[in-house]
C-alpha cells in the first residue's frame, strides 16, 4: 500500500497538478458563463413578459375606454331616438281616437304627490272635458315588463292626478316605433290601446274582438 502511494505521488508532477487546477478553473468558468447566459436569458424573458403585461394592461385600458365611449354614445343615441319616436307619435295623436274627441295633447307630464315629490311621468297625455289618456312610448315595445310598468304608472297617475286628469276617466295606451305582436296582445289584455309608427304617421293596431279599454 505504501508502495502504491509512493508511486502515485511520483506520478504527480507540478505540471500535472497545475493542469488539474487549470482544468478545474476552466470548468468553473464555463459553469459560471453558462449560469450567466441562463440568467441573462431569464432576464430577457422576464423583461419581455413585463413588456407584454404592460401592453396588455394598456390594451385593456384602451378597450375599456372605447366601450365606455360607445356606451355613452349609444345611450345618447337611444335617448335621441326615443325622443324622435315620441315626437312623431305625439303629432296629432288625438285624431286616432275620434270616439273620445280629445282636444289637448301634453308631453312629458310629471306626476307629483302631496309632498311635491315626483312619483312618475307620462310621455303623452291626451285630454278632453271628461276623459284623459296616458300614453307610454318606447322606440321598441318588445317586453312585457313595459306593459306592467305602465299598469303601475296608471295607478300612480290615478292616485295623484295632474290638473289635466283630475276628475276625469283615465284610459291608457302604449306606443312604439315597433311593437312586437305578442306584446300588442299582452297590452290589449291589460286594457291598453296599442299604436305603432307606420311610415311618417302612427296607426292604431286593430284591437282584438271584444276588446274593452281599461278605465282607471
Amino acid at each position: 500500500m505504501a508502495q502504491m502511494t509512493a508511486e502515485w505521488g511520483k506520478s504527480l508532477s507540478f505540471e500535472k497538478v497545475w493542469a488539474m487546477f487549470a482544468e478545474t478553473d476552466r470548468k468553473i468558468a464555463e459553469s459560471r458563463a453558462e449560469a450567466d447566459r441562463r440568467m441573462a436569458a431569464a432576464d430577457r424573458r422576464m423583461a419581455a413578459a413585463e413588456r407584454s403585461m404592460a401592453e396588455t394592461k394598456r390594451a385593456v385600458k384602451e378597450a375599456a375606454r372605447v366601450v365606455a365611449e360607445l356606451s355613452k354614445n349609444v345611450g345618447g343615441l337611444n335617448r335621441s331616438l326615443g325622443g324622435l319616436i315620441e315626437t312623431l307619435i305625439a303629432a296629432r295623436l288625438w285624431e286616432k281616437f275620434p270616439e273620445y274627441g280629445f282636444v289637448c295633447s301634453f308631453q312629458r307630464v310629471l306626476i307629483f304627490d302631496e309632498a311635491k315629490r315626483i312619483r312618475t311621468d307620462a310621455d303623452i297625455l291626451l285630454s278632453n272635458t271628461d276623459k284623459a289618456m296616458a300614453v307610454e312610448v318606447k322606440h321598441e315595445f318588445d317586453k312585457e315588463k313595459y306593459v306592467d310598468e305602465h299598469l303601475r304608472r296608471m295607478e300612480v297617475i290615478r292616485a295623484y292626478p295632474p290638473m289635466v286628469v283630475e276628475g276625469k276617466q283615465l284610459l291608457g295606451a302604449v306606443a312604439g316605433g315597433l311593437v312586437a305582436p305578442n306584446i300588442a296582445r299582452y297590452a290589449y289584455d291589460a286594457g291598453f290601446y296599442v299604436l305603432e309608427l307606420t311610415g311618417e304617421s302612427v296607426g292604431l293596431i286593430p284591437p282584438p274582438d271584444g276588446f274593452k279599454p281599461g278605465m282607471w
